[in-house]
């Protein structure tokens, strides 16, 4: 079996299984972590970071988690709620007025983070390096119709999200989000994620590795290899442009778990759970129970990233489970599954902890 090297508590040697079992598999290189009240009792890695195997992954080796990101994004924004700086329920155009054009005067902030805005993407087509240019982009989302009614439909919004929620934290803040996460969120926690990626990291990163079908879905204006250069990681895409690893993303993400860690109340905390639409998504045609920025499912909440990473929030356990690779794999999330599974498997069996 593929070597995995890291800490795995006895009580949770399954996930390194699955891990390593994975690696032997389809994975290339790839983390998992899962934090249980604030602290890692799982944070291993393994593989290689490119395609060649030449290269080991390493403990501080970090990747393109893709949608991943917008986990790290609601949190900002989950946590200017909490400090009542930002109301879920006002009208965007009240912190970003030339968003009231084009009959959205009435669209709310928790519209935006629940999926329901009505803008999934833009009217105008769009290249990956026109995404580097935050003021053009939002520029055309604060001038365009929505497709629909908003707050009606729930629709994923898979780029235009981030740029929607981005701009309001940054209307409200004066700050990006990669900013205002790094020094509000990320910096205090001590935790290796980042929003917009600073030259210094760029030797520690994992570039990604196209799926065998191809670098992108037919149809689709962004592929694997526009997430391989600089401009890439130099641009603020609070959707899909975050870099971290397995260990950051669970470090973040248990400050839900957790009741706040210090950064949000307990009631903030919960109304992740508030939710904004449940039913057939237009956009992805599945089923899907929308929160403010996360998916639920009973007492967790989820996001995953295009190609298979994957962060589960469990508020009853308050455990967070992770997962990142630099393999693109354009269905399921089987991989990431199989650690989620493993991480409650032993929960369940209650074996002896070290």
């Amino acid at each position: 079996m593929a070597e995995i090297r890291g800490r795995c508590a006895d009580r949770f040697g399954k996930v390194g299984e699955a891990l390593s079992a994975s690696l032997d598999a389809d994975d290339v290189g790839a983390s998992a972590a899962v934090f249980l009240d604030g602290e890692p009792v799982v944070d291993i890695w393994g593989g290689h970071v490119d395609a060649a195997r030449t290269t080991g992954w390493e403990r501080d080796t970090i990747t393109n988690v893709w949608s991943t990101t917008k986990t790290m994004t609601a949190l900002c924004a989950l946590i200017l709620a909490d400090r009542r700086v930002l109301d879920l329920d006002a009208p965007v155009a009240a912190y970003w007025p030339e968003f009231a054009a084009a009959g959205k005067r009435d669209v709310r902030v928790r519209h935006l983070l629940g999926h329901t805005a009505g803008l999934p993407t833009w009217d105008e087509p769009l290249t990956a390096r026109d995404l580097y240019d935050r003021e053009r982009v939002t520029g055309l989302l604060a001038a365009q119709a929505p497709e629909w009614e908003p707050g009606t439909v729930g629709g994923y919004h898979s780029i235009t999200w981030g740029f929607l929620v981005g701009e309001v934290v940054r209307r409200v803040t004066g700050r990006g989000v990669g900013t205002f996460f790094a020094e509000e969120v990320a910096g205090p926690l001590g935790a290796d994620f980042h929003i917009g990626l600073p030259a210094e990291h760029d030797v520690r990163v994992a570039p990604l590795i196209p799926d065998p079908q191809g670098d992108k879905p037919p149809g689709w204006a962004v592929g694997v290899a526009d997430s391989n250069n600089v401009g890439w990681r130099r641009a603020e895409m609070p959707a899909i442009g975050g870099f971290g690893n397995a260990r950051s993303v669970a470090a973040v993400q248990s400050v839900l778990a957790c009741g706040g860690l210090g950064l949000l109340s307990a009631a903030g905390c919960e109304r992740v759970f508030d939710e904004q639409f449940h039913g057939e998504d237009r956009v992805l045609g599945v089923p899907m129970r929308y929160g403010m920025g996360y998916r639920l499912e009973g007492r967790t909440a989820s996001w995953g990233g295009w190609g298979g990473s994957l962060v589960l929030v469990d508020f009853e356990h308050r455990m967070v489970v992770a997962y990142v690779m630099n393999q693109i794999l354009w269905t399921g999330y089987e991989r990431a599954l199989s650690i989620v599974f493993a991480a409650y498997d032993a929960l369940a069996n209650g074996e002896t902890s070290d």
